[in-house]
């Protein structure tokens, strides 16, 4: 499903948070990675500004890993942006969750849910090898830690040697 970004929110652009925001960028069959900026974390909006900056005739995919809580997958497309947050509930706490949220008109849970889903766009992956039904499976898995989850995700879809290449040492 396509949307549109969202203006930022000032009280998001001087929080840093913990984790990682890279871009998995396709071209002519390879995958090649890049860091995005740190304000990614909190601010959804500079992540998809920073993910469309990119410009690349193949695929595009943002991989946010946010404060080791919860994970996000963007994908530019000409009419908006592709989204999934690996946890709805986190959007009771974090800005970026909340965002995506906004962006794909559902309502927050709420308060004191503790019950662990994700929301948006299964099939985010699917023509980069990973079906919508594997990635139900992987973000259900309550073992993983998002870091694990986005490198299963790389793994499946072709980029976890450049992914680690780029978040290896973080």
């Amino acid at each position: 499903m396509a949307v549109q970004s969202v203006q930022s929110r000032d009280d998001t652009r001087d929080q840093a948070l913990p984790g990682y925001a890279v871009a998995a960028i396709r071209e002519e069959g390879r995958w090649r990675c890049a860091r995005l900026d740190a304000a990614a974390l909190v601010d959804l909006d500079a992540a998809i500004t920073e993910l469309r900056a990119q410009r690349s005739t193949g695929a595009v995919v943002g991989l946010l890993d946010v404060d080791d809580e919860f994970f996000v997958l963007l994908r530019p497309a000409p009419g908006g942006v592709s989204l999934l947050v690996s946890d709805a509930v986190a959007a009771l706490d974090y800005d970026v969750a909340a965002d995506v949220l906004d962006l794909l008109r559902i309502d927050l849970p709420a308060e004191g849910e503790d019950a662990l889903w994700p929301e948006g766009d299964l099939g985010i992956l699917a023509d980069l090898g990973l079906p919508a039904e594997e990635l139900e499976v992987l973000v259900g898995e309550l073992e993983l830690y998002p870091d694990e989850q986005l490198a299963t995700i790389a793994r499946r879809c072709g980029f976890a040697d450049a992914l680690d290449e780029v978040v290896g040492g973080r």
